[in-house]
Order: C-alpha cells, then sequence, then structure tokens
C-alpha cells in the first residue's frame, strides 16, 4: 500500500521516524512530507502569503522510506504531497505520532490532528497518532498499534472515509488494557500569560497555560450516556480512537432555528 506520513513535531522529531520506519518494515510504500520544524499548535492554518519550500532528504529515516522536508504548516505539507509530490493517491494518510496528547478540545488547535484532517478532506481515510506524554519517548507500541489498525481498515475497509483521532497512553505497552471508541471530551485551560522583558527592555508575553483536569461531559443527543470520552478511557490506560468529521454544523441548533427568522 501507498502511505503518506506528516505530523506537527517536524521532520527530525523521534515520532515520525518510528512511524514511518515501523509501516515501511512492513512493505508499504512510505512518504513523508513533514514540517521542516517544529509547528506545534498551528491548527489547519495554510501559508498564503509567502512561498513554501519543499526540499528531499536523506539519512534520517529506514530504507524505503521517501522523505521531504516542508517549510510549511502541517496542512500545507498534506496538500504539497498530494498535490504536487505524489504521483498516486495515498491508501492512507497518518499524522504523528505526536509527542503529546490530543485530547478533547486540544484537537482544535492541532496540527497533528489537522494534518490528517486534510486527508480526509480529500476522500482518504486518515489517521491522528498521538502519544499521551510529552516526557516519554517510547513510541513503539503506538507504531505496532498503527500496523494493527492500518490492517484491520484494509481488511474492513469503513463504509465512509473518516478521520480518526488515536491516543496511546503513556506505559508500557503490555500495560495497555485495550483499545476503546470514545467520544471527544471537553478540557480546560487556565490561560496564562507570563509577562517578560527582551534584552532590549522591551515587553513581551509568553502563554503558560495551566491544565484543568475535564470538565463534567454534558449528555450527547446523538450518542449512548455511557460512552467514554477519549480523556477519560484515556486516563484508564485504554488506547482511545475517536471519530472526528469536518462538519461543524450544530444540527440540534439547525432544528431549533427553524421558523426563528
Amino acid at each position: 500500500m501507498k502511505i503518506l506520513i506528516s505530523n506537527d513535531d517536524g521532520i527530525f522529531a523521534e515520532g515520525i521516524r518510528t512511524l514511518a520506519n515501523t509501516i515501511a518494515l512492513q512493505g508499504h510504500e512510505v512518504t513523508v512530507v513533514a514540517p521542516d520544524r517544529e509547528r506545534s499548535a498551528t491548527g489547519h492554518g495554510l501559508t498564503l502569503h509567502q512561498p513554501i519550500r519543499a526540499d528531499k532528504i536523506e539519512g534520517i529515516f529506514a530504507t524505503g522510506v521517501t522523505a521531504w522536508s516542508c517549510s510549511g504548516t502541517p496542512s500545507d505539507c498534506v496538500k504539497l504531497a498530494l498535490s504536487a509530490i505524489l504521483k498516486d493517491k495515498p491508501d492512507f494518510v497518518l499524522s504523528g505520532i505526536n509527542h503529546g496528547s490530543n485530547l478533547g478540545t486540544d484537537i482544535l488547535y492541532s496540527g497533528t490532528v489537522s494534518a490528517a484532517m486534510e486527508g480526509t478532506i480529500e476522500g482518504i481515510t486518515s489517521i491522528a497518532f498521538s502519544l499521551a506524554s510529552f516526557t516519554l519517548k517510547e513510541f513503539q507500541p503506538a507504531a505496532n498499534y498503527a500496523v494493527k489498525l492500518i490492517n484491520k481498515l484494509t481488511e474492513n475497509p469503513l463504509p465512509e472515509t473518516t478521520l480518526l483521532n488515536v491516543n496511546i497512553p503513556p506505559v508500557a505497552e503490555t500495560e495497555i488494557k485495550g483499545v476503546k471508541i470514545t467520544r471527544q471530551g471537553i478540557r480546560r485551560y487556565i490561560e496564562n500569560f507570563q509577562k517578560r522583558l527582551d534584552p532590549r527592555g522591551k515587553s513581551y508575553y509568553w502563554l503558560a497555560g495551566e491544565l484543568i483536569e475535564e470538565i463534567d461531559q454534558p449528555e450527547h443527543i446523538y450518542l449512548p450516556p455511557d460512552l467514554s470520552t477519549d480523556v477519560q478511557g484515556n486516563k484508564e490506560n485504554y488506547i482511545t480512537i475517536t471519530p472526528l468529521q469536518y462538519n461543524l454544523t450544530d444540527v440540534v441548533t439547525v432544528k431549533r432555528l427553524e421558523g426563528f427568522v
């Protein structure tokens, strides 16, 4: 199979190298197009007012992986790959393995999820992978699960193109309790902008938000109340899979607004 891989941690990140090399060892044709530096929390941003540069990279990945370094955002990388670099449409678009979780409302800011979403927009089944720790660097369990998930989706393809957001708990592979299909949770942060002075005495601000534990989750009108959120499932050491969509229409409010105007 042909597989495109990107991320938001940059092409030199250990997570993307582990994912690409592990997938390539399965005999798949792997192309990596990733940012030339870390581009975390860029969301679905695109580069419109300056050129995008791409250079082929040698010596980082295993034999059989073709890699490109891109000056743009994660979404730029996938767009560029699909429209200018790849000759054929890939079977999957993968993003990650991100160093840190993408749970709950974090996905709104995530470059990792946005890169995968770009593949979904183009009609390709796409998966975002994240290791739910900013300190642990053991990416192999996540890469091993990526292989299993790709195989399952190949044998039993989903009826419609979708995006799967996968978060792997930061524990030993033997301590992972299993896999849960989850819904998106809600996370909140205390926004803390630290005011500092540069060497010339001019002030600037540095965002250092503090994470609050998941707040009470309202029931979902279309999903069973006992369906775990991604935040809850990951905290219990489960790999969580949350299907996402790019259509943000609030169906309930559409119905409430009928006859309103």
